[in-house]
């Protein structure tokens, strides 16, 4: 049982991120990461740079306009502080002690390019972003006795603002991102039809059209052509499988049919007639139950009502002297299940305990057969009050051919009961265990997915 258990877990879907998230999420990472380091770079080894440039060239024209001032006269002053505002965009006015200053330096950058000018202007310099409420790059700096102001454009030294650092972030992040969820979905695409095929091999349904073997890149390619071969193969051997069982149960019947006739008609011994038609019909449910066992896998599943199929079952075990059945299911409870597989449990199961039930009290197999729905599933019993099975055979008694010990096991059948009921429930969807009892004998505790 803990091998079937173990078998269970490892096909049930595990929970995580699939192989498309995973790659996504590594490819976003690495972009956001390469992006912040590459905004660094450029602040720190161009951008902030620049600006402090800018600011010596900012020095440079208030030096200039100095010297110009000193060496020219009143008259051509006139004529070059025209010019200075007509072409270079630099207005030059008296500086007044009323006048209303906003220094400028709204952030640590800007407060290191103001320091830069104060000191390449020499003491006295003054850096302000608003003079008498007129906004501007306004540079403070005397003549002599006189003070003026030198307004320019603001831009020139201001750097760009942390909203456009955001908005070029975002767009760089935005395209990044849906690049790489383009290039993630073009990786695992190849993938993803690769499980879909997988899965639908492990079904027992080969896929109509196979992977495609011009994919790219070279690795997929491969693992496709290979797959493609292997899902042939298997389907081949699917059919021919299919092939010898029919072939099995044609061959081996027909004989057995003989032999049976054969011996009714050739054999005076009545008892020896009995025992010779017992041992055909021993070997005919042998192979019965070979056939149970290699069926097919995929199975259609429908609404099937537990109650009548139960009733159907028990019909053939009424006449039984040694065995006595009780029944407690609800009779409008619906599984979702095949008619015939769900019937084949029941009467594997019901005949199982027949065989090895029988209470040591008694002599009579007493079973109880009992069913219930709860949260989605419908739990279903199957008990007797036998011997029951040592506790290290439990997890072997669903194996193909296990018998267990002569206590409980007159070794005259094929082993393969508990393996076809496993396997037929399984098909359906569901979940099989065997167990003792506390008060004795063995229960089959199966799991059904409930109809709605």
């Amino acid at each position: 049982m803990n091998d079937s258990r173990q078998d269970r877990s490892d096909t049930q879907p595990r929970r995580g991120l699939s192989l498309f998230w995973r790659t996504f999420i590594l490819m976003s990472l690495l972009i956001l990461g390469s992006t912040v380091a590459w905004l660094q770079l450029f602040r720190t080894q161009e951008y902030e740079p620049r600006i402090l440039r800018n600011a010596h060239q900012i020095a440079t024209v208030v030096n200039l306009t100095r010297s110009a001032l000193i060496h020219t006269d009143a008259i051509a002053r006139v004529a070059l502080l025209k010019d200075l505002a007509d072409e270079e965009d630099v207005k030059l006015v008296i500086r007044e002690p009323g006048d209303l200053i906003r220094p400028f330096g709204d952030s640590a950058l800007e407060t290191r390019l103001a320091d830069a000018l104060e000191e390449r202007l020499g003491p006295g310099t003054v850096v302000a972003s608003s003079v008498n409420q007129e906004t501007g790059l306004w540079v403070g700096f005397q003549i002599e006795r006189d003070s003026y102001w030198l307004q320019m454009d603001p831009e020139r030294l201001r750097p760009m603002d942390n909203s456009t650092w955001l908005v070029w972030l975002g767009l760089a992040m935005a395209l990044s991102m849906t690049g790489a969820a383009l290039l993630a979905r073009l990786i695992n695409r190849p993938l993803k039809m690769l499980s879909l095929a997988a899965s639908q091999v492990r079904e027992g349904q080969f896929p109509a059209r196979p992977l495609d073997e011009a994919v790219n890149p070279r690795e997929i390619r491969e693992v496709n052509i290979g797959f493609n071969r292997m899902s042939e193969r298997l389907a081949k051997v699917e059919q021919e499988r299919r092939l010898m069982l029919a072939g099995i149960s044609h061959d081996l019947r027909t004989p057995l049919a003989r032999l049976r006739l054969e011996t009714e008609l050739s054999v005076p011994d009545t008892t020896a007639q009995e025992a010779m038609a017992a041992d055909i019909a021993q070997l005919d449910d042998i192979i019965d139950k070979f056939l149970d066992y290699a069926r097919p896998d995929h199975t259609e599943l429908t609404p099937v009502l537990l109650a009548a199929v139960v009733s159907r079952c028990i019909t053939p075990f009424k006449s039984q002297s040694r065995m006595k059945i009780e029944v407690d299911l609800p009779e409008d409870l619906q599984v979702l299940a095949d008619a015939v597989e769900l019937s084949r449990v029941i009467s594997n199961l019901l005949e199982n305990a027949r065989r090895y039930g029988q209470s040591p009290a008694d002599g009579i197999a007493h079973v109880h057969i009992q069913a219930r729905a709860e949260d989605g599933a419908v739990l279903m019993q199957l008990s007797d009050h036998g011997p029951g099975v040592p506790e290290q055979a439990l997890q072997h008694l669903t194996k193909p051919f296990f018998r267990g010990d002569e206590a409980r096991t007159s070794a005259n059948g094929s082993g393969l009961g508990l393996a076809i009921v496993e396997r037929a429930v399984q098909r359906m969807g569901g979940t099989f265990a065997v167990a003792n009892q506390s008060g004795g004998g063995l229960k089959a505790l199966m799991k059904f997915k409930l109809a709605q």
